[in-house]
């Protein structure tokens, strides 16, 4: 998993980031809130591990900031704090687990690897409009749980969007990732006409054109 740790202790930064990376997981540690946030404004990650307590802005803050941007990350906080108001605060933000301070690095791990299986079972479904979900593993659409009938590129398309949710796809990203099987150079017109030509099989459009530049679909609320 690409997990980001939060831990503004140095020496159990350094532990934690590198007994994970030994188990086969991806790190990216940083000790400090803001800049937490700026990486979280850059990056997907499949996991956070964060220590409440830290300098600038706090875990259980950042969580919120996600939380308002419908960003929504498996969450473990791991901290000394005791105070019954703040760990129902964590869960109330959504967080999965909650480890005290001390714990063993091996409790840790079989908490990520819980997390980890109830994560792809999540991951591989996902929910595209009140009525679609799209399933990455058997590359399916459904609307309202039949399947759909589509051709390989649209498909290919489907799947390329979903994601990507929330972030708007260019054509040139159309062009290397769903055309990635064609010599020949395909023009934003030829990317139009298929992304047209499959909204006009939904009966939901939750495909947006981001006008010169692209489409998107947006994350669903709750």
């Amino acid at each position: 998993m690409k997990i980001l740790l939060l831990e503004d202790d140095i020496l159990l930064n350094e532990s934690i980031a590198t007994y994970l990376s030994k188990t086969g997981h991806c790190i990216t540690s940083v000790r400090d809130g803001s800049l937490c946030l700026e990486i979280l404004e850059k990056e997907r990650f499949d996991l956070l591990v964060f220590d409440i307590n830290v300098p600038n802005v706090n875990g259980l803050s950042i969580l919120e900031t996600l939380h308002a941007h419908k960003k929504i990350i498996p969450v473990i906080f791991i901290s000394a704090l005791i105070d019954i108001e703040d760990i129902s605060r964590a869960f109330e933000l959504g967080c999965f687990d909650y480890l005290k301070k001390p714990f063993h690095l091996k409790e840790l791990t079989l908490r990520i690897d819980r997390i980890s299986k109830t994560a792809k079972k999540v991951m591989c479904h996902k929910r595209l409009s009140s009525s679609y979900n799209f399933n990455c593993e058997n590359m399916t659409l459904y609307f309202h749980d039949e399947p759909q009938v589509l051709s390989k590129r649209q498909l290919k398309i489907i799947e390329f969007l979903t994601l990507n949710r929330g972030f708007v796809c260019s054509y040139d990203m159309f062009r290397e990732s769903v055309w990635d099987d064609v010599d020949t150079y395909v023009d934003d017109a030829t990317i139009r006409t298929e992304v047209n030509r499959l909204k006009t099989h939904l009966k939901e459009d939750f495909i947006l054109n981001i006008r010169g530049i692209g489409y998107t679909i947006k994350v669903p609320t709750p």
